[in-house]
């Protein structure tokens, strides 16, 4: 799975999610691609999951191309733990996508096979995901 090499701090703010994304919201490289249409935040278990699923459609008849890496540190406190006591440690890494940013691109595939690869992506995703075509 995903996750940075190294970080400059452990843990960091939730933050928040208004806005549109300043880049990263047209059709770059392949001739389709998936495009969150809600805020959220996207697992490094999800993104594998949904290039998984693209692979295993298309069947090597196309190029992917994955457009978002998960570098926000999620934590998590222990089950049964009481309130107070500080944050919880790291659990996983989750990518930040606002309404708008391209998450996976196909190239190579005929049209109705990579409509189909990039449909089965997105129910792997927490997001609500539309297909574009370049």
């Amino acid at each position: 799975m995903l996750q940075p090499k190294k970080v400059k701090y452990r843990k960091h703010h939730r933050g928040r999610m208004k806005g549109s994304p300043r880049k990263g919201t047209s059709v770059s490289f392949g001739e389709y691609g998936l495009q969150s249409m809600e805020p959220g935040w996207i697992t490094s278990r999800q993104i594998e999951a949904a290039r998984v699923a693209v692979t295993r459609c298309i069947k090597r008849g196309g190029r992917v191309w994955i457009r978002i890496f998960p570098q926000k540190p999620a934590t998590k406190k222990p089950a049964e733990t009481r309130m107070g006591k500080g944050k919880g440690a790291p659990d996983h890494w989750v990518a930040v996508v606002k309404p708008g940013t391209m998450i996976v691109e196909l190239g190579g595939a005929p049209e109705d096979l990579s409509k189909k690869a990039l449909l089965l992506a997105g129910h792997k995703i927490s997001v609500k995901c539309r297909v574009v075509k370049r």
